[in-house]
């Protein structure tokens, strides 16, 4: 049965109701996130506007207090699960190198032989507004990198514009959900704000309605303080966040470039001015996945390995005088070793003869040297050698099993007739 692309993906992404959501390796992180904005919104409810609520019956102003709260929070919810459950702009990774890039170098072998070999480069130059740019080969993904891409090593993919890993919503920002990355860090700023201010307003309030102290007031509504104190530190981290990604966006460029390419003072050759950067970052129209996540997996087409050109100087006669002659080295070589093997095995036979103290003719040896020696052996034996010899790799060699078989079944028939010779 034929597996659909999720099933068979090589990255580290998770994914859930059959391949329409795609979420990052971390996405438990996910769960300490919502937990982070709903309870403290929960409390807010039911320790605050419930009381605010009453206080301002008239014009329904109390009714507003808490919608406004609920569906805000809703709101920032669903930016979340934008950011979170959608392709980030994933680049499809190559089932092969891109051949078209391919160089033809020369190498030398132990035995001094020089043999080409494949190269292609690590980067290359495009063109971007005018200005040049270096972009590098991916080696886990076989492709070169388009410009501003790279490779999350969390999510093991190329994503297209990598802004960087966010742990909080278990998924990288990249191309296609930067914009509502943002949205979310800015609406959850928002939120610590007005949980703030409606915390603060109900201690005013309960300041005025017994004539008290501020101490006096916070002692009737610890929820308010604490409520107060987790927006106050929330508000460092998100409103901070907020406020960098607003200067990124004004000059166009990503989390990634900034930490990395600050200290080298680089042209960025992406910036079009303050109003263009913010409207391409929000209205321009998001790009579709280049990715098919539900689509069943096509079967792999066999490609011709590349042929090495023939080096300047060198006719591929010469090529194949090499290869030849490499070929014939080794079955010399698988010969030498099998007649070394069949003559220690034949001595330690006349030693075992000897042993014994054998009366029969002094031609034992020469019988087993004959059946040994016999044309009917030499083409398994050089058969044997010739497959041996195709078993070198990367200049070592191995006899296959078959040849160890043989000479075994050699070395018990020339025991047998030195036997029979003996008795």
């Amino acid at each position: 049965m034929a597996k659909r692309v999720y099933e068979t993906w090589k990255g580290r992404n998770k994914f859930i109701l059959g391949g329409r959501l795609i979420f990052g390796p971390d996405a438990r992180s996910l769960l300490v996130t919502i937990l982070l904005i709903l309870v403290p919104v929960i409390i807010f409810c039911v320790f605050v506007a419930r009381h605010l609520w009453h206080e301002f019956l008239q014009h329904n102003v109390g009714y507003v207090i808490l919608v406004v709260a609920i569906v805000f929070t809703i709101y920032v919810l669903v930016l979340l699960f934008l950011t979170s459950a959608r392709d980030p702009g994933i680049i499809p990774r190559n089932l092969h190198p891109p051949e078209e890039e391919f160089r033809y170098d020369s190498s030398y072998d132990i035995g001094g032989r020089q043999t080409p070999s494949l190269q292609f480069p690590r980067t290359k130059e495009v063109t971007v507004n005018d200005h040049t740019v270096k972009v590098k080969y991916c080696d886990t993904c076989m492709l070169y990198r388009p410009p501003r891409c790279s490779h999350c090593s969390i999510c093991n993919n190329c994503v297209e514009r990598f802004d960087h890993h966010c742990p909080w919503v278990g998924q990288c920002i990249g191309l296609r959900n930067y914009r509502y990355f943002f949205m979310f860090v800015s609406s959850a700023t928002l939120l610590c704000i007005y949980v703030f201010a409606m915390s603060a307003l109900y201690i005013k309030v309960l300041m005025d309605d017994v004539d008290g102290t501020v101490w006096k007031a916070m002692k009737q509504s610890p929820a308010s303080v604490i409520l107060m104190a987790y927006c106050f530190i929330s508000l460092w981290f998100v409103g901070g966040l907020t406020g960098f990604h607003l200067y990124l966006i004004g000059t166009n460029q990503t989390t990634y470039e900034n930490f990395r390419y600050r200290a080298e003072n680089r042209i960025n050759v992406f910036d079009q001015g303050c109003l263009n950067n913010f409207l391409e970052a929000f209205c321009t129209k998001v790009k579709p996945s280049r990715n098919n996540f539900r689509a069943f997996v096509q079967e792999e087409v066999e490609r011709p390995t590349p042929s090495p050109a023939p080096r300047e100087g060198v006719t591929a006669e010469d090529l194949s005088v090499d290869a030849r002659s490499k070929v014939e080295d080794d079955l010399d070589i698988g010969e030498d070793l099998l007649k070394i093997s069949q003559r220690r095995n034949i001595d330690e036979i006349d030693e075992d003869i000897r042993s014994r103290g054998s009366n029969g003719p002094p031609n034992n040896t020469l019988d087993a040297d004959s059946v040994l020696g016999s044309d009917h052996r030499a083409p398994t034996i050089r058969s044997d050698a010739r497959r041996s010899s195709w078993g070198r790799r990367s200049g070592s060699w191995e006899i296959s099993p078959e040849v160890f078989a043989n000479s075994n079944v050699t070395e018990s028939r020339s025991y047998v007739a030195a036997k029979e010779a003996r008795q």
